[in-house]
């Protein structure tokens, strides 16, 4: 009886064997539009990114005219490629694999298939109605919303693991919140080693080696950190990696100290096209010297007194004091960096929200297997990068209007620090595979700055209206998602 069963086993594999070619091709003929249709989809969604989340990583340094759009467009698609190469993995798996339970498809692989397609056409839909509105929405609600969507239509309940939702949305709520902490606090730190000091740009220039430093070492780390997996390195210590780290971060103090003769005339040069280059001219039309003009000093912080008010007055930034036009200045330097920064965050942790859903296709388009053992492929790192940088550059410059100069006022000083926030707590997320939103982190970190930093009024009216589309765009996307949802299951999965 046994070698029955034996006989019938081995007869039915193998024709199971010979029949998967056949298979396999007749699923590729039929479901080929799905790729088509889903890159295309890609496209737009990472076209709505860019138009949109990426303009919230150069939005301060544009807002405080550190960079014009085109600079800062050329530099967040290098960063971008850069980031999402190096760093995205981690988040496209979570989203790829983590949220939906996609062992429950094993035996309709196709239902996954074109439920892709669906979730695509809700987020670009979404994003980049969005982005006609200058609405600063979190393209990581509505991937994930949409996701949801997808899932509970074709499953239920059961088709989502909620607990990793709810890792999400927790994150959510205190990404924000450590961005805003995070900014705030390096602003005061900023502000009383050397805003308030007597010589404000003398120790600035002392502290910039120590500023690029921290920036270099810790970008140095989240890359070499399971980050080089795209070259074949798969693992390296954790102790080499910090090592390597604070080395990097050395070379770039000593770099900056060997610049400085450079940058200090960089700052006098731009301080003095403030004056049309070298002279300005009286009521008289005299010529006079920029040397000669006296210069209004910098309103120093009150004096320390013994009592609550006191305190308070003495420690955050006082509202009628003006700020060193040089020391300022000084901050454009750091500040093109940090948005740099910020870019590569930005590539590390949202470009999984363009090709998780692409990865899925190919996927099961060429195994017709729901598994997703295989590793993303470098050409769809490339191919996101390439959507959000053509968003960036065709509808970058309206959102950016909204975060660079609506929210609050901006000089490249807090711009650095709300740049520098944003970025940490975006990487520090894209590392442990959580899709948090930048959108979020940064408009957090440019709120606890503007709290602390007295006179620069926090317009709420704005924030408020932010926070509402935020709210909004996660159902929405998942009603969406449910709707072309629906009308697939009804042409082409019967």
């Amino acid at each position: 009886m046994s070698s029955i069963t034996t006989t019938i086993s081995s007869t039915l594999s193998s024709v199971v064997t010979a029949l998967s070619p056949t298979l396999l091709a007749h699923f590729q003929y039929t479901y080929l539009w799905v790729v088509i249709v889903g890159f295309i989809l890609a496209f737009f969604v990472g076209f709505g990114m860019g138009a949109i989340d990426v303009a919230n990583t150069f939005g301060t340094s544009i807002g405080s005219k550190v960079l014009t759009h085109k600079q800062a467009y050329m530099l967040a698609s290098l960063l971008i490629v850069a980031g999402a190469v190096l760093v995205g993995k981690n988040v496209t798996d979570t989203l790829r694999e983590k949220i939906i339970d996609v062992d429950l498809y094993k035996n309709a692989p196709q239902e996954l298939l074109v439920g892709q397609v669906a979730i695509l056409g809700a987020v670009s839909f979404w994003l980049i109605i969005a982005s006609l509105g200058s609405v600063p929405v979190a393209s990581t609600h509505s991937i994930v919303g949409a996701l949801i969507g997808f899932s509970v239509f074709m499953k239920g309940w059961q088709g989502v693991h909620w607990s990793m939702v709810v890792e999400i949305v927790i994150a959510w709520i205190i990404s924000p919140i450590l961005g805003g902490i995070t900014s705030s606090t390096l602003y005061m730190i900023v502000d009383f080693a050397i805003l308030r000091r007597k010589e404000p740009l003398k120790c600035g220039l002392r502290m910039l080696p120590v500023f690029y430093f921290f920036v270099v070492a810790f970008l140095t780390f989240t890359i070499t950190f399971q980050g080089l997996v795209v070259f074949g390195v798969s693992h390296v210590p954790v102790l080499l990696c910090i090592a390597i780290s604070i080395v990097c971060g050395l070379i770039a103090s000593v770099l900056v100290q060997l610049v400085e003769p450079w940058l200090i005339k960089w700052i006098k040069n731009k301080e003095n096209l403030q004056f049309n280059l070298s002279t300005v001219e009286d009521v008289n039309m005299n010529k006079i010297p920029i040397s000669n003009i006296p210069r209004i000093p910098y309103y120093t912080q009150p004096k320390f007194e013994m009592n609550a008010k006191g305190i308070i007055k003495w420690f955050f930034p006082a509202k009628e004091r003006e700020e060193d036009k040089e020391t300022i200045q000084m901050f454009s330097a750091l500040q093109v960096f940090t948005a740099c920064f910020g870019a590569f965050a930005f590539g590390a942790n949202d470009i999984s929200h363009v090709i998780s859903s692409i990865t899925v296709i190919t996927s099961i388009y060429h195994s017709m297997n729901v598994d997703q053992n295989e590793p993303t492929p470098l050409y769809i790192y490339l191919y996101g990068s390439l959507a959000i940088s053509v968003g960036l550059w065709c509808l970058g410059h309206k959102v950016i209007k909204t975060i660079g100069k609506k929210m609050t006022i901006i000089n490249p000083c807090s711009g650095f620090t709300i740049e520098f926030g944003m970025a940490l707590i975006t990487l520090m997320a894209s590392k442990v595979g959580i899709p948090v939103s930048t959108t979020q982190c940064m408009v957090g970190s440019v709120v606890g700055v503007g709290l602390v930093k007295s006179g620069e009024g926090i317009k709420w009216k704005i924030i408020l209206y932010t926070v509402i589309s935020w709210v909004v765009t996660l159902p929405s996307s998942g009603l969406l998602t449910v709707a072309i949802m629906f009308v697939l299951k009804h042409f082409f999965l019967k």
